[in-house]
């Protein structure tokens, strides 16, 4: 009887995955001058377990390229073979090379083979062995001679659309050309989309390009080495008159055959993104937690017994019998909800892990030399949230190494040590989980800001703002007071993506910084998506819900500190302090008890810094809500988050607090202009 191999794969991917994080980390943290025995034992063993892995279940690929990583751990461990530091990059590299094959396994794509034979030529470089071609690459017909030979280049620049957002600029690296070659530019539009339809962030224009040099292809490729992953190009030699034509036909064959490895590309990509719930659909749990739960069903299993006692003989002397076990029913089930929504929670180690390697990678682009400093690791969070505050903890990191930490001879003259920091801590408060990402760089310049949002009209002449306001500013769209745009950032695409994506958790972020000395980034986010603790308040016959982290106080008003301002806006003076009122019933259109301030409640929330008090009826209970999307069940609604079901089989919207802000700033510019043209009139 055959065994279906299949069935094994899950396990061997996941353990694999895992194999090349312990290589990673070990690899970032060996001293290739000094490797030690057991760091280099840890990664050959890693490399030979996906190496036997992959040969059991027919990955053939994935098996022969780590044979040559295998082979060169081999020589090192052995002391026969002493790295280097591009070696140890190259290791580096290997393993990402490693990662992308393996996922493409998992995923049933198709592996890059271009990119991997390139790597495992490097290594068998590294071995002292003449690096292996394929057949069907070999051209007998094109020596070295032949590729040196000629008038210039012809190049098709096909940029992806994501060119962009990686703060990669095509003008940048057609000015660097300029400078050994002459060159000639056409420019394609034929993807340029209708002008409703146009994306600030995407690139839909490519390039051909001719160059008159003699220089070699080596140095046309080194301009284009920083956006080799972000676009096609190809490159062809320009010989005569006689053969233009011929090498026109070819550039279009390698056109079309880079387009479909960047189409290919794109697929695994897109395929890989869409099967990350395939990836993440697993979960390992501790086994008290499994014990945990187990116990507790037992525990419901005999109250339920308990409770149905009551259904078959009831009697009304027992009912002070029933209240008690519908109290241990509740007690019961809270404990089940708790910890069922524990097996969801990871360390957020899992998200920390990935930075060792960033940091490493972009600090030796950026000369900077920066220590990347971890603690909290084992604070927990729910495992969506924790998927979803990766991309915005990435763009932080990664502000802060570009932005943050000085060069080190600058660092030197301002009295610093020549190493930067960063420091990445998470811990739990008041029920929620705070990341806070810290750098002893040179801090925000908050005269440049200001300047840089007068310009843009974002402030206005004269406004008088607080250092936490200025600082806010940064989080505009498509604000950046860069000088220099760089590889990594400065275009300013991001900041404002982090905030929307922050907030979609139902999260807020904000940033303390001091010139000169650093800045701290500051994510606040809710342990779960699931779950809200949230104020139940009324207006009129419609119940609404507010996140109690939202809240800063309610209060009862008081018709003296009410007052009205240009055109219909109303502020409540509380404590030195003007808060605006908005009045939920004028925003969802519905009736209330009373529009007299006097008769209803003001229930002060903040978000984004901002304070803004809503005009209730009344207030309700507080309790845990299940959060359901409003989106996918009906539409989009705007100050609303979500929704619930309540204990009477009531629908409650919840409100966004943040969105209701907006609401209010609207509003209150729209009130104000037709304040000033009536008293214009």
């Amino acid at each position: 009887m055959s065994i279906d191999m299949t069935q094994f794969h899950g396990v061997f991917f996941e353990e694999s995955f895992e194999g090349l994080e312990i290589m990673e980390t070990e690899l970032l943290e060996l001293d290739f001058n000094d490797p030690g025995e057991e760091e280099i034992n840890k990664i050959f063993r890693a490399a030979h377990s996906i190496k036997g892995g992959s040969g059991s279940f027919g990955f053939n690929e994935i098996t022969d390229f780590t044979h040559v990583l295998e082979t060169l751990l081999d020589e090192v461990r052995a002391g026969k073979h002493q790295l280097t530091k591009e070696e140890v990059n190259l290791l580096l590299t290997s393993v990402d090379c490693l990662r992308d094959m393996l996922s493409a396994a998992r995923d049933k794509t198709e592996m890059d083979e271009e990119h991997i034979q390139s790597v495992q030529n490097e290594l068998e470089k590294a071995l002292g062995n003449k690096p292996f071609a394929k057949e069907e690459n070999i051209d007998s017909n094109d020596s070295e001679d032949e590729k040196s030979s000629g008038s210039g280049w012809q190049i098709k620049f096909i940029p992806h659309h994501s060119i962009f957002q990686t703060g990669n600029d095509p003008l940048r690296m057609f000015r660097e050309l300029e400078e050994f070659a002459e060159i000639t530019t056409e420019i394609n539009i034929d993807k340029l989309p209708p002008f409703n339809e146009y994306d600030l962030e995407e690139c839909y224009l490519s390039w051909d390009l001719t160059l008159t040099t003699d220089v070699d292809e080596d140095h046309v490729r080194e301009v284009f080495e920083w956006v080799e992953d972000e676009c096609d190009l190809t490159i062809a030699q320009i010989e005569s008159e006689q053969t233009n034509e011929t090498k026109e036909s070819e550039l279009i064959k390698e056109t079309e055959a880079a387009t479909e490895r960047r189409e290919s590309r794109d697929r695994r990509k897109t395929d890989r993104r869409s099967g990350a719930s395939t990836e993440s659909s697993s979960i390992r749990v501790n086994t008290d937690k499994i014990d945990a739960l187990i116990n507790m069903v037992g525990e419901l299993v005999i109250t339920q017994s308990m409770l149905g006692q009551f259904g078959e003989e009831f009697d009304i002397n027992n009912i002070d019998k029933l209240n008690e076990g519908l109290k241990q029913l509740e007690r019961n089930t809270r404990e089940l909800q708790e910890n069922v929504m524990q097996i969801r929670m990871l360390p957020i180690s899992f998200s920390f892990n990935r930075f060792p390697r960033l940091v490493h990678d972009l600090s030796s682009k950026l000369n900077k030399k920066i220590e990347l400093k971890l603690s909290g690791e084992s604070t927990e969070l729910d495992k969506t949230v924790m998927e979803k505050i990766g991309d915005p903890l990435v763009h932080l990191v990664r502000n802060s190494l570009d932005h943050g930490i000085e060069m080190p001879a600058d660092r030197i003259a301002a009295g610093k040590p020549e190493t930067g920091t960063i420091h990445l801590n998470a811990y739990h408060e008041g029920g929620n989980i705070v990341i806070d990402i810290e750098d002893d760089g040179a801090g925000l310049n908050k005269e440049r800001i200001l300047s840089k949002a007068i310009e843009r009209g974002i402030v206005k002449e004269g406004e008088t703002l607080s250092d936490q306001q200025i600082n806010a500013l940064i989080f505009h769209a498509g604000f950046s007071t860069a000088e220099v745009v760089s590889n990594v950032s400065g275009r300013g695409v991001g900041m404002d993506v982090v905030k929307r994506n922050i907030h979609d958790l139902g999260g807020a972020v904000e940033v303390k910084s001091e010139e000169g000395k650093g800045s701290v980034f500051t994510i606040r986010l809710p342990l779960t998506l699931a779950i809200l603790d949230g104020q139940l308040i009324r207006v009129g016959s419609q119940t609404y819900i507010v996140p109690l982290i939202s809240i800063i106080e309610s209060l009862q008003m008081k018709s003296e500190s009410t007052k009205s301002i240009a055109g219909d806006a109303e502020v409540y003076s509380l404590r030195e302090d003007y808060i605006p009122i908005l009045r939920l019933h004028s925003v969802f259109n519905i009736n209330c008890d009373s529009t007299k301030l006097d008769d209803g409640l003001l229930v002060v929330v903040e978000a984004e810094g901002q304070k803004v008090g809503l005009f209730v009826d009344d207030l309700l209970a507080q309790q845990q809500v299940v959060i359901k999307s409003l989106e996918t069940n009906y539409k989009k609604v705007e100050g609303v988050s979500g929704a619930t079901i309540l204990g009477d089989g009531t629908v409650a919207m919840i409100l966004d607090v943040t969105s209701l802000i907006s609401l209010y700033r609207e509003e209150a510019e729209f009130n104000k202009s037709s304040f000033i043209n009536t008293e214009a009139a």
